[in-house]
């Protein structure tokens, strides 16, 4: 590991619930980044939450406190690259994911996430 993370949706919510763990593990980070996709995520399930308005706020100030990485055109190659190889081996995994490997690999960031899925893609740290 490098020291520099890529945060999955599953560890951002396991941060607004003050999971000592995880925060205890990020104090290790020299950087931190979060996927546009996992910004997406978390309004998603924000809208479908009891506390829509509260949970929009606190993404929102999560988001402007943190450097968000968005998809280009090396993104999509690395997309394609890599739902390829799944096809292949007959793995898939949801392609939000799959976007979200593409960043984490593209800027050679090491993905926090507890998705066991992320192994099946090469190249995964």
């Amino acid at each position: 590991m490098n020291g520099k993370f890529l945060l999955d949706t599953n560890i951002i919510i396991a941060l607004f619930a003050q999971e000592m763990v995880i925060k205890a593990f990020l104090i290790t980070a020299k950087e931190v980044f979060v996927p546009a996709i996992v910004i997406g995520e978390l309004y998603y399930g924000a809208r479908n939450s009891g506390r829509i308005e509260e949970n929009v706020k606190r993404i929102d100030q999560f988001a402007a406190a943190n450097e968000i990485l968005f998809c280009d055109a090396k993104t999509a190659q690395y997309y394609g690259l890599i739902k390829q190889k799944l096809r292949q081996k007959g793995q898939p995994i949801p392609d939000n994911d799959i976007w979200i490997a593409a960043i984490a690999l593209q800027y050679e960031l090491t993905l926090v996430s507890r998705d066991q899925h992320f192994s099946k893609i090469e190249g995964y740290n």
